[in-house]
């Protein structure tokens, strides 16, 4: 003989079909509809190498894309500030290259994407300069004249 259900154990289940169908939504990637989209999604992408291993700079990448939000051709850096080292320029680089990586294909509405199909973005990634050491007072050292 059967049991029949507890209105618990029904509401439990309704909840888990619910929660599941808005996974599904909420799982497809938000469409970029503008340039300032655009931008937004690769910034929030952007992870700098950390401060052990590279002193703070800034690097400009030029990089193209298709209607469907692929890289088009090979991005180039373009710019680098200040005088980075070697392994500076390559922590930075190597990370530009990971965030693209992270964040293509884009998702373009159909709109954008036939309008910046092909087109360069220069895209600028900055990162904050270390504040400097605040300089160690010595009250104690400094001579007083009466």
């Amino acid at each position: 003989m059967k049991r029949p259900r507890s209105k618990p154990t029904l509401w439990f289940a309704a909840a888990l079909v619910w929660l599941a169908s808005g996974a599904d939504a909420s799982a497809e990637p938000q469409q970029l509809d503008t340039l300032k989209d655009v931008f937004a999604k690769l910034y929030s992408c952007w992870q700098p190498p950390s401060y052990s291993r590279a002193e703070p700079m800034d690097i400009t990448v030029v990089v193209s894309f298709n209607r469907t939000g692929a890289i088009l051709g090979q991005p180039r850096i373009t710019y680098e500030s200040g005088n980075p080292s070697e392994n500076d320029r390559i922590a930075y680089r190597i990370a530009v290259m990971e965030t693209l990586q992270r964040c293509t294909p884009l998702s373009f509405t159909e709109g954008l994407g036939g309008a910046v199909a092909g087109r360069p973005f220069a895209v600028t990634f900055r990162t904050r300069k270390r504040p400097p050491k605040p300089e160690e007072k010595r009250a104690w050292l400094i001579p007083k004249i009466l």
